[in-house]
């Protein structure tokens, strides 16, 4: 059986390379492109992000990522945002005193922590639901931050159940015990999932998250 294709979108903001090596490790063949028709047919898609909002969505729409993005979701095809590449999903960023729109994706804002300690970096564990995929066997496991701005709620989860489930999400904190915040560390939902943190610098817990991804394809 052929190892399942997964396209690295190249657009000058991520951590491109490690994420590539993390993807092969785990089974998967990968090519680092930008290229919409390689994008648009692999079997997933995997949107890195690094740096600030508008800064991203800027890079993202410069090589056409957004209708990538949207094109592979209509279709129901695997997407796995990193990073900014999980905060460009929502509808909009609020940085540095001004507001950039999101893919918009999923409804709510992304915007500066409020933790003791800006950025929140290291190595944090999470709270995953239950019936989670990417989390299977890694539930308890500690994964890599390094993040300023986050989704600190999920909006559109506090809407009444409709015909479709609602996104599974898993959360973690930044900050001390007595001062913390908390904010959405993973979103699975449908075709598209995304992590706040970098599964490619989580050691093996990041790849066996990366292997459950994998798995889906």
């Amino acid at each position: 059986m052929a190892s399942p294709l997964v396209c690295v979108l190249d657009y000058g903001f991520g951590n491109v390379r490690s994420a590539v090596r993390a993807v092969e490790e785990v089974g998967a063949t990968v090519v680092l492109t930008a290229d919409r028709r390689a994008a648009e047919d692999a079997d997933g898609l995997i949107v890195p992000g690094v740096g600030a909002f508008a800064a991203v969505l800027a890079g993202l729409r410069a090589v056409r990522g957004d209708q990538i993005v949207e094109r592979r979701l209509a279709g129901g095809r695997p997407v796995l945002g990193i990073c900014v590449g999980l905060q460009v999903m929502f509808e909009k960023g609020e940085e540095h005193g001004s507001t950039a729109a999101g893919l918009a994706q999923w409804p709510g804002v992304v915007d500066r922590l409020d933790a003791p300690v800006v950025p929140n970096m290291g190595w944090s564990t999470v709270e995953a639901p239950e019936g989670s995929v990417l989390f299977r066997g890694v539930e308890n496991e500690r994964f890599y931050f390094v993040h300023s701005y986050a989704a600190r709620s999920f909006p559109l989860n506090d809407e009444p159940e409709g015909r479709m489930p609602k996104p599974l999400i898993t959360w973690s904190e930044a900050g001390t015990p007595e001062h913390h915040d908390r904010f959405v560390a993973a979103v699975e939902n449908g075709p598209l999932s995304a992590t706040q943190f970098h599964p490619e610098k989580s050691g093996l817990a990041g790849l066996a998250l990366l292997k459950n991804w994998i798995g889906t394809l």
